[in-house]
């Protein structure tokens, strides 16, 4: 029971003792007599008692009935009572207005009423009654919002679309004397983090309008009909202060595909549904109202919404490239002190698959690890370290590796970055370490120069060898395997995977596309469904894998094995410094590697950590 049930059955319980004793439950009550009825009750002797207040008699007769009587002064009376037996009993005139003695009677009641609602208004959650059907809605008016297109980086191609609503929104006349309609509904899809909320809020900032933002969310409850009333609501108060943009967070909470699941639907949420499809259809795009929503999963959104005349048009909001990440660490980093030559190209270059959220912690977490160091300026290597505490966690400082351990992570990490600088097609080596983060004892970083779209056979190949380099060197070097290896052998072999049974690349299934079970074990007939394929593809299935893997395998070792003398250097250095850069990587090799762009702008490399 929460805090406010607990305060509601208190009152309840006061309240009901109060009633009890301001109300004559017991059935009795009060009849006014004239004094002559009095004294003819006296004389048959059927009073008991008497209460005597100023010229006020209550009376209470021998049956249990209740009377009062006003009467002048009487002095044989007391006499007359006397002789009757009857007990007399005398109380000061109460001369209290009626007004104080109702004040009395009923002040407590009120002011018991009183606290409740005060306190009830003070806690979380609670309002009016009457108003539980109202939006949810914050209004930021057109003065309130400072944010631009130009506070929104790495999104070229949505800020292009929308670019459009806000020429309507500035110039509707524009518009509509050629005929043209400008759509009710945008939906942006993206990933989390990736700017659509910014997105919404710099489209009304440009355009100088209104701006209503609401989660899909705050629409559902558990009062049916609630929903529908908020949406309602919600879009008369957008008609009352045109032109404006609504904006709705979180689509997908409420717009969910109808009759989705096992039985019946959720009754109050298609109700909301239903009810904001009306309001979409309710304006015909001359008001001035554009609705923006925003989801990451557009995939179980009803049809009705996504249909033209509702959210008519979809603008995606992707992850950014390489360009975007540098941009919008640009935009972020002005809030820091940040070095004047700070190279931030680095950093977007190590930073593949970040969204915008992300980047803004990285930056955040930079600067605050730059103050626990009590420097004056963020550095670059303050940025990485961010990163790599983003991507694998915090150093584990604490973490005793024993000689042996840490030996081997050593060669571990050197094979991956020896095979890595003699495979043609591996990516630009960053830095190799041994200081242990989260689950992984050592890291080998490559910086990528663009995003991977998609990769050819070559590559895969080359992903594959790099990431056996480090069982390699370990059989090499120590003629011994650790559990180290567990991840890359996960990653080859799903690579390898993926290249038999999805990509088409083997020259004996040829273009064929296994569909991939659910049990996860190595061999490939556990990845598919029993009677997808024969057994005899099965077969062929492992054996294509098993020689992929084996291939790559001979071919880091024998990388490794032509230049031994390189991987017992890099080995001893980090077992000496624990983390060795490129610059230092480079005077291992005697040499800088060169890195020959054989893809072509279709098949850009993709990033590693190993």
């Amino acid at each position: 029971m929460n805090s406010k049930s607990l305060l509601t059955g208190i009152f309840l319980l006061l309240l009901f003792f109060t009633l009890l004793n301001n109300f004559p439950w017991n059935g009795e009550t009060t009849k006014e007599v004239d004094y002559s009825t009095f004294l003819s009750m006296l004389d048959r002797g059927q009073i008991e008692s008497v209460v005597i207040q100023g010229s006020y008699i209550n009376i209470s007769s021998i049956d249990r009935r209740k009377f009062k009587t006003m009467g002048s002064y009487d002095p044989k009376l007391i006499d007359s009572l006397t002789e009757k037996n009857v007990e007399i009993k005398i109380e000061p005139e109460d001369n209290n207005p009626w007004y104080l003695a109702l004040l009395l009677q009923w002040g407590p009641l009120l002011l018991l009423i009183g606290v409740w609602i005060f306190l009830m208004r003070k806690m979380p959650g609670s309002g009016k009654i009457m108003s539980i059907g109202k939006s949810k809605a914050k209004r930021y008016k057109e003065e309130g919002i400072s944010i631009t297109f130009k506070d929104v980086a790495g999104v070229t191609e949505a800020k292009e679309e929308l670019e459009e609503i806000v020429e309507f929104l500035k110039d509707p006349g524009k518009f509509q004397k050629l005929g043209g309609k400008i759509p009710k509904g945008v939906l942006m899809i993206g990933p989390p983090g990736t700017g659509k909320t910014l997105l919404a809020k710099a489209v009304a900032g440009e355009a100088g309008v209104s701006f209503f933002s609401i989660s899909g969310s705050d629409f559902v409850e558990m009062f049916v009909g609630v929903g529908a009333s908020r949406v309602r609501d919600l879009f008369d108060e957008a008609k009352k202060n045109p032109p404006c943009i609504v904006f709705i967070d979180e689509i997908d909470a409420v717009g969910r595909h109808r009759g989705a699941g096992l039985g019946s639907g959720h009754d109050e949420r298609e109700q909301t549904l239903n009810a904001l499809l009306v309001e979409m259809d309710g304006f015909d795009g001359t008001e001035g109202i554009i609705t923006i929503a925003a989801t990451n999963r557009s995939d179980i959104l009803d049809p009705a919404l996504m249909r033209p005349g509702r959210f008519d048009r979809q603008v995606h909001v992707g992850l950014p490239d390489i360009k975007g990440r540098e941009k919008i660490l640009a935009v972020h980093s002005k809030k820091i002190a940040l070095e004047k030559d700070a190279d931030l190209s680095i950093v977007a270059k190590g930073t593949p698959g970040f969204s915008g959220a992300e980047l803004e912690n990285l930056v955040n977490e930079s600067a605050l690890w730059a103050a626990r160091q009590n420097k004056k300026e963020v550095t670059v290597e303050d940025m990485e370290w961010a990163r790599d505490k983003i991507m694998m966690g915090a150093e584990r400082n604490s973490l005793i590796m024993k000689e042996k351990e840490k030996e081997a992570t050593a060669y571990h990490e050197a094979g991956h970055a020896i095979v890595g600088a003699y495979v043609s097609t591996a990516d630009a080596l960053h830095k190799v370490t041994i200081i242990p983060r989260g689950q992984a004892l050592g890291v080998t970083s490559f910086l990528p120069d663009r995003d991977v779209l998609s990769m050819n056979k070559e590559k895969l190949i080359g992903q594959i060898t790099i990431a056996l380099g480090g069982r390699a060197a370990e059989e090499i070097s120590l003629h011994d395997y650790s559990t180290g290896v567990e991840g890359d052998l996960k990653s080859a072999t799903d690579i390898a995977y993926k290249m038999i049974c999805q990509w088409g690349m083997s020259e004996k299934l040829g273009a064929l596309t296994i569909p991939q079970g659910n049990s996860g074990n190595y061999l490939a007939m556990d990845y598919m469904p029993e009677s997808s394929v024969s057994e005899e593809v099965q077969n062929v299935v492992d054996f294509e894998i098993h020689e992929l893997l084996q291939n790559s395998y001979d071919t880091a070792k024998q990388i490794l094995i032509d230049h031994k003398d390189q991987l017992d250097a890099l080995a001893k250095k980090l077992l000496e410094v624990e983390t060795v850069n490129i610059d230092q990587i480079n005077s291992i090799l005697g040499r800088t590697p060169e890195i020959t762009e054989k893809e072509s702008d279709s098949e850009k490399s993709d990033p590693k950590c190993f």
